[in-house]
């Protein structure tokens, strides 16, 4: 699970470079704060995770949910972006991305957490 943490941060940090690269001045300068800041808070959470794994698991469960959700309120501009009106150019896909890493991190969360869960009551039966 761990992994996935340190991998999603990377990606995200991995794509706000290559939105500096490929967006326009103003847009690219706000899509990459945006991706350190959710990049490096997975990153956060993953060096936490290594002393208390579910305190780290719990902590990017909710920065996925957080990124997942903003995503989500851009998905007027991605209709858009594919019906021909191109205005902020590709940020509309770079925005797909995180949200996609997002949610995949989310479900991978929420997965890793409900099988802590069983196994917490299973425990406690016994």
């Amino acid at each position: 699970m761990r992994f996935y943490i340190f991998l999603s941060g990377f990606l995200l940090l991995a794509m706000g470079g290559a939105g500096l690269l490929i967006l326009e001045k103003p847009h690219s300068i706000g899509f990459l704060q945006g991706a350190l800041t959710l990049g490096g808070g997975f990153f956060i959470c993953g060096i936490f995770s290594i002393k208390m794994q579910l305190h780290g698991f719990i902590g990017s469960g909710i920065l996925a949910l957080l990124g997942a959700a903003r995503g989500l309120g851009n998905l007027p501009g991605l209709l858009k972006f594919f019906s021909g009106e191109r205005p902020r150019g590709t940020a509309p896909l770079l925005e797909l991305g995180v949200t996609l890493i997002c949610l995949l991190l989310l479900l991978k969360v929420m997965r890793t957490l409900s099988i802590a869960r069983l196994r917490q009551m299973l425990d406690s039966q016994e």
